[in-house]
């Protein structure tokens, strides 16, 4: 069988790449994209990008790495990673998400062959004035149709924190913390974080 081959402009992008037409996307094409510092996903086959994210962003990130990943990894619960990593969620969604969490027992089966196969514990994604809310949707419902069973959406603009929790194949009713509100989460119940510290001491809030 022969692959269609076309040239698309994914999601944010200005220029086009070789590749299947949008919504044909799988994880063999994904796999034979440059690696040219842009940050390349596929949802539900189609595909998307973003450019360097902002101080601030990162920023974020590392609060994620410094309250959650290491020590939760101290103690023995899990490994974490942040982007770029590529996560294979099914044969048409790959993902690189933020932050993501992967509880101790699970790691061997999740972490082989370069990439993570499979739903990570926790997801989190830190917003940018560039996504829009129907792409988010469309990265929650994947995460969900995964398995994802937490994933966060932290946003710097308003300094909140929105946790979705799944039931059975889908995410119940988002919780949203504030600032000045402590979260727990489910995989991670000895672990409390206050939101305030995810943004706290950054040298530049420029969005």
């Amino acid at each position: 069988m022969t692959l269609e081959i076309t040239t698309v402009a994914p999601l944010l992008l200005d220029h086009a790449l070789p590749g299947p037409p949008q919504g044909r996307w799988t994880v063999e094409w994904w796999e034979r994209l440059p690696d040219d510092g842009n940050r390349y996903e596929i949802i539900a086959g189609t595909l998307g990008m973003t450019t360097a994210p902002s101080a601030f962003h990162q920023w974020i990130v590392g609060r994620c790495i410094e309250l959650i990943g290491i020590p939760a990894q101290a103690r023995g619960l899990g490994i974490w990673f942040t982007a770029p990593i590529g996560v294979i969620l099914s044969p048409h969604d790959a993902v690189q998400p933020d932050f993501l969490f992967i509880c101790a027992e699970r790691v061997a089966a999740l972490v082989r062959d370069r990439r993570i196969h499979g739903a990570p514990d926790l997801v989190i994604e830190v917003l940018s004035p560039g996504n829009s809310a129907e792409a988010m949707a469309q990265k929650r419902a994947a995460y969900a149709r995964a398995g994802v069973a937490e994933y966060m959406e932290i946003d710097p603009a308003q300094r909140t924190a929105t946790v979705y929790r799944l039931e059975k194949d889908a995410y119940g009713a988002p919780v949203v913390y504030d600032a000045p509100q402590t979260l727990r989460l489910t995989c991670l119940p000895d672990l409390s974080l206050l939101v305030t510290t995810l943004f706290a001491d950054a040298p530049d809030t420029t969005l």
